[in-house]
């Protein structure tokens, strides 16, 4: 009798261990789940939205939203040329995105040195003062012609030299006057598409061609 009370006691154990490891896993998986849905709701929405198109030869940056044209901005691409090895200073071309975006609510003008903010403000066409100002839209490859590009500290960026946006004068990076890409920094979100092209913007954008042919586009739309 004192066997069989045994080994009903300990059958009676083994079941309750069961249905506790089987209540433990249901928690572990509720838990989980709850942690998945939570790192989820953190992660921001990738824009596909939006699409920057940036010509090399015009050097001009066109913004879409849903494959229309927003608007067109000058901008000033690498005065050394194009490609992506480290330590050219060239502008590298192809598929990247915006990986990063620096300058939340500062003000125009404001100088950023190792995408940190210095506490000076230069204002445009500051003679003798080159730095970057005012927002920076880190760029990453997405093709082995570009994927330098984010270790390089591809930007597009604000620059202080706006009476030189139109022509390529910079070390790399693709400038914008502050007051442009503030606005650009304000439409397009992480993730959104960057081309660069070494063509006419027209050729990329059939919007642009059918405008001009209309003979009303300008600096802006």
């Amino acid at each position: 009798m004192s066997a069989i009370a045994n080994g009903g006691g300990r059958r009676a154990e083994n079941a309750s261990a069961a249905r506790t490891a089987q209540m433990f896993g249901t928690r572990q998986r509720v838990s989980l789940l709850a942690l998945t849905l939570f790192l989820a709701s953190c992660v921001t929405p990738k824009d596909v939205q939006h699409h920057v198109i940036i010509s090399v030869k015009d050097q001009k940056l066109a913004l879409l939203e849903r494959e229309k044209l927003v608007a067109t901005y000058p901008v000033s691409t690498s005065k050394y040329g194009l490609g992506d090895w480290r330590g050219s200073y060239r502008t590298p071309l192809g598929e990247m995105e915006i990986a990063q975006k620096i300058g939340d609510g500062m003000p125009a003008g404001t100088v950023f040195k190792d995408r940190r903010r210095t506490g000076e403000i230069v204002l445009p066409n500051a003679l003798g003062r080159d730095p970057i100002v005012s927002r920076i839209l880190w760029l990453r490859g997405r093709e082995a012609q570009n994927a330098n590009a984010f270790g390089r500290d591809i930007y597009i960026h604000g620059t202080p030299e706006e009476r030189n946006l139109g022509l390529p004068v910079s070390y790399g990076c693709v400038r914008m006057s502050s007051n442009d890409v503030i606005k650009l920094y304000e439409m397009v979100g992480l993730g959104a598409q960057v081309t660069i092209v070494d063509v006419p913007l027209d050729t990329v954008v059939p919007e642009l061609a059918s405008i001009k042919r209309a003979g009303v586009f300008g600096a802006r739309l």
